[in-house]
């Protein structure tokens, strides 16, 4: 579905990632782990457009997008829920899903379809987004996304500030959304949500993977050394 080949990324003079070579097939929902400033969400807006990159770095069904910008890249399948939500607060949770669909692309996801998924928003469309809980703006920022009809859902810490049992019925949607052929990759802290929900996983550490393999497989030992930098043993 989607590579990269020695992806590199800056902000200004400031490199943020060092070669980072990625893929994620059909329908697979690949977690990417690591500590704050590891470069995962950076790797996302790489992705998705917001920053650019050699156009050879960044492969979507084998053509190169690296040097799209983020609206051409929609239109061809990749969508963003984003750290924080980032909902517009002068519109209504209704509003907010519509945005979505700006780009109009065929697929399973209408709003019928996002309210089955989230039934807690129906009650709420006509309500302002920002009023909502913050697992029910999740919902919204998920919808949001959805309603592009992506082939590529990249999720940036969608448990973040959000309570246990919220995470749950967050995490418990992610299988239907990849029942209907999404591929997905999921940004997380959460080491054992992002395990649990992946086939595979991706360890970050200051901007390089420092660990990949089969989540099922994945050891504790392996993971601390990768994502801190330090094995169990140390102080």
């Amino acid at each position: 579905m989607l590579k990269t080949h020695q992806l590199k990324a800056f902000y200004g003079d400031f490199q943020a990632l060092f070669g980072i070579d990625f893929e994620i097939g059909q329908s697979e929902t690949v977690a990417i782990i690591g500590s704050n400033g590891a470069g995962k969400s950076t790797f996302l807006k790489s992705i998705c457009g917001l920053i650019k990159s050699p156009n050879e770095t960044v492969r979507l069904e084998n053509h190169s997008i690296g040097e799209l910008p983020a609206e051409a890249r929609v239109r061809l399948g990749i969508s963003l829920v984003p750290e924080g939500r980032k909902l517009f607060r002068s519109l209504s949770v209704e509003e907010n899903l519509r945005i979505g669909g700006f780009a109009k692309r065929d697929g399973y996801w209408n709003l019928a379809r996002v309210y089955e998924l989230f039934p807690a928003l129906i009650e709420k469309k006509y309500a302002p987004a920002t009023s909502l809980s913050g697992g029910q703006q999740q919902m919204v920022a998920i919808g949001r996304a959805l309603l592009s009809n992506p082939k590529l859902l990249l999720c940036d810490e969608i448990s973040l500030g959000l309570s246990p049992l919220v995470v749950k019925d967050i995490y418990n949607a992610l299988p239907k959304i990849c029942a209907e052929g999404l591929s997905v990759v999921l940004v997380e802290q959460d080491i054992d949500a992002a395990l649990k929900a992946s086939n595979r996983y991706y360890c970050f550490m200051h901007g390089k993977v420092s660990l990949s393999g089969e989540s099922s497989f994945a050891k504790r030992r392996d993971i601390s050394a990768a994502y801190f930098g330090i094995t169990e043993d140390q102080s």
